[in-house]
């Protein structure tokens, strides 16, 4: 944690040095919030990632699949399951993702089945992680980081894994003082 006013101009000099990206999905339409399904027009972690970049002066790269999930919460969730059940069915994205020119990575996405959405697999698999700070995030309606911590290490082999941020997604809105300090310990 940077503390008192000498730590934050310090903060700004690291933000300045390191070239940082956050690289998200999100899903708008129905969600799961507050117990019930509502009509969302953006998506939680797209929020969250916003305010990510904000902070942090960070490029955004959302992750785009070449189909869209449905805009129907219970078909999306048969989607994302079979998805994770038959791990050879991963979605296509639309673009590539290239890390190279950055030192920080902030990788975040909503929990579905336990896990990242597979499309965040097919977006950061083959990537050279080698000596980035990667620092996740995750959007989630109870089950915290569920099983992501594992997802990242098995994605980003090499990295320097930080830890994590988990927001319920219902309170995306209202998150501004727990990412702000989550941001400025890069190195926590």
């Amino acid at each position: 944690m940077w503390y008192g006013f000498g730590s934050r101009i310090l903060y700004r000099i690291v933000v300045i040095i390191l070239k940082s990206l956050v690289i998200y999905f999100s899903r708008s339409g129905e969600n799961y919030v507050d117990g019930k399904i509502k009509n969302i027009d953006k998506g939680n972690t797209e929020i969250v990632a916003e305010k990510i970049s904000e902070i942090t002066g960070a490029s955004l790269f959302k992750v785009n699949p070449v189909k869209d999930y449905p805009f129907d919460y219970k078909e999306c969730c048969k989607v994302a399951s079979f998805e994770f059940n038959n791990n050879n069915k991963r979605p296509l994205i639309k673009e590539k993702i290239d890390i190279s020119g950055y030192d920080v990575i902030y990788i975040g996405g909503p929990i579905w089945c336990g896990h990242y959405p597979m499309c965040l697999f097919t977006a950061l698999e083959n990537i050279d992680f080698k000596g980035k700070i990667v620092k996740p995030f995750v959007t989630h309606e109870g089950s915290l980081f569920a099983n992501t911590k594992e997802d990242i290490e098995y994605l980003c082999t090499g990295a320097i894994i930080k830890e994590g941020l988990a927001i319920v997604g219902s309170k995306s809105f209202s998150c501004d003082e727990i990412v702000e300090k989550w941001c400025e310990d890069v190195f926590r």
